[in-house]
């Protein structure tokens, strides 16, 4: 491969209720433990987060030969669960910190920012709010969005990693939800200097390329949406009722298109979906293996693919 030691690879992946196997009086977490219904044990999560370490590890490989600088991952639990990851055989080769926050999620499920010590230095992070009420008036506690600014190969990066509010209750009633949390992002943004403006907003946003809440950031200008053709009737990032979605997205500055020495710049957008992250057989065949159906345990690794960007360091 050509230039492959100035190729860089930039992730975002569901986990799927990464969960620990301890009971947290704080949240909702019940089904996630050995007595509650998914039956949830050492040996089990042991398991999954091998097998996530051993995927993470490879996304990208093909484009840069190593695994990726950034990764945001949801649906974790607490930083217990990301130690885990870090500590595998898998991973823990790789010099690997992270950024994570609780959130004030029911559920207790969060984002984080994996980052490679080598390649990105963190300047500093936090969490901002997602201020959505429900039909009741009352608050919807989910996830916030965690903002991380920093450097990457010495140029200055603002990251945004997401898990926008469910579509449970209907795409379009909980749609206004998912503006919310793009403008919400946009406000921020306004804040973030001309000379600095690199920003790389990723997730499972619960909405596809061509959502309202999508179309709120793009409407701007200020951004492209590398993964818009990654989307299909055969293929994407999950999988329902037999519908494919592409829920998972990184977007990116336009400065992510230029040359310039010191700059990083996009090369390609790619569903992470190798065999083995894909069901075998049956019905669902080529869906995403996942970790459960149901209360059935089928010992899978998410119900989504990983997605990722390939930046080119300019030297």
């Amino acid at each position: 491969m050509n230039n492959s030691e100035t190729r860089f690879t930039v992730a975002f992946y569901n986990l799927e209720n990464f969960f620990d196997t301890k009971n947290d009086p704080h949240k909702l977490d019940d089904d996630f433990t050995p007595d509650g219904k998914k039956v949830w044990d050492e040996s089990k999560f042991s398991r999954k987060t091998k097998k996530l370490a051993r995927t993470i590890s490879l996304i990208g490989q093909d484009d840069s030969g190593t695994p990726p600088v950034l990764i945001g991952i949801a649906e974790v639990e607490n930083k217990q669960v990301i130690e885990a990851l870090l500590k595998t055989k898998s991973l823990r080769e790789v010099n690997y910190d992270y950024v994570h926050f609780d959130s004030p999620d029911e559920r207790g499920i969060d984002t984080a920012l994996i980052y490679n010590k080598e390649r990105f230095e963190v300047i500093s992070s936090e969490t901002i709010p997602l201020m959505v009420d429900n039909d009741n008036g009352d608050r919807d506690l989910t996830r916030d969005i965690l903002y991380v600014h920093g450097r990457l190969h010495q140029e200055e990066i603002h990251v945004f990693v997401n898990h926008w509010p469910s579509r449970r209750d209907g795409a379009n009633e909980t749609s206004y939800k998912r503006i919310k949390a793009a403008e919400t992002i946009l406000q921020k943004i306004g804040n973030i200097p001309t000379e600095s403006f690199n920003c790389i907003i990723m997730g499972d946003f619960n909405d596809d390329p061509n959502s309202e809440s999508i179309k709120t950031i793009m409407d701007t200008k200020m951004f492209v949406n590398p993964m818009q053709t990654l989307l299909s009737p055969v293929s994407g990032s999950a999988n329902y009722k037999g519908e494919w979605s592409l829920f998972d997205q990184i977007l990116i500055s336009h400065s992510f298109l230029n040359y310039e020495k010191g700059t990083h710049s996009f090369k390609k957008a790619k569903v992470f979906a190798p065999k083995f992250l894909k069901e075998w057989k049956g019905k669902y065949k080529g869906n995403p293996f996942r970790t459960y159906a149901g209360k059935k345990y089928l010992g899978g690794y998410s119900d989504h693919f990983p997605v990722y960007l390939v930046l080119r360091e300019n030297k």
